[in-house]
């Protein structure tokens, strides 16, 4: 009888290993699912309630946080994407004041992001189903490529700092501009005077650097005006680091300061 029972259990164990071999040949392992993770989208399509402003939406998913901007601050935080729910524990935010309607874009944001909406990836596409609207995003590389530097119309939308990114109606109003050609010829509209000169743009690792030599007309005009056009002509004097994302391009002066411009439609 031991022999036997040993016997028998011998074979039980092999039995079980080979249908478990067998089990295993025969499901198939699924393959890692499809994660927005690691891509930047824009939205391009909102039903239900709609951007204060207009928007778009930019949400960018990397190293496991979320960074989202609809127009007026940035928020940023940890994001969960399990069970096809996006959930956020908290968001960090910056607290520039924004003129307009864009002022209320914010709030938008939070109740989108807050409120755990779900969320479906289909190749470049991802959709929120949120409480109040449901957003379609696609991949910014995709909606918008690279802008060249030169040949593009640049309207400044942000003056920077070492400490703040500055957004005014003022600057909305006057739209100050730049306009980089093929041969390097620089042209634009500090806010209150045309610019004139050359600027050369030498390739790097990083993006760009551009040397400006700038001139200006000598007109005054409303002394907050004056303050944009000064915080232009600045971030123009001398060599500045250039990065281009998508239709945006930000420079950046070794003192710290700089401008964000986008791309003239």
């Amino acid at each position: 009888m031991p022999g036997r029972a040993l016997r028998f259990g011998a074979a039980l164990s092999l039995i079980l290993l080979v249908s478990s071999a067998c089990g295993n040949g025969d499901s198939t392992t699924p393959e890692s699912e499809a994660s927005p993770m690691g891509t930047t989208y824009l939205s391009t399509e909102v039903t239900g309630t709609p951007i204060p402003g207009g928007g778009p939406l930019t949400l960018d998913f990397a190293d496991g946080r979320i960074t989202a901007d609809a127009g007026c601050n940035t928020h940023s935080g940890a994001v969960d994407l399990r069970d096809h729910v996006l959930h956020v524990a908290e968001l960090a935010s910056t607290l520039a004041a924004c003129p307009g309607e864009r002022a209320d874009a914010d709030a938008w944001v939070g109740d989108l992001l807050r409120g755990d909406p779900t969320w479906e990836l289909d190749r470049d596409r991802l959709t929120l189903f949120g409480k109040k609207s449901t957003v379609v995003l696609t991949d910014k590389k995709v909606v918008q490529p690279d802008r060249p530097i030169r040949g593009t119309e640049w309207v400044v939308t942000t003056l920077l700092t070492p400490d703040a990114r500055i957004q005014s109606r003022t600057i909305d109003e006057v739209r100050p501009t730049l306009s980089i050609a093929e041969d390097d010829g620089l042209t634009g509209f500090a806010g209150c005077n045309r610019i004139t000169g050359r600027a050369v743009v030498t390739d790097t690792p990083a993006g760009a650097d551009i040397a400006f030599t700038a001139a200006t007309t000598r007109m005054m005009c409303a002394p907050e005006v004056m303050e944009v056009e000064q915080a232009v002509l600045a971030t123009l004097d001398g060599t500045a680091q250039a990065t281009v994302d998508a239709d945006v391009l930000t420079l950046r002066n070794p003192n710290g300061h700089g401008l964000t411009l986008r791309a003239q439609v």
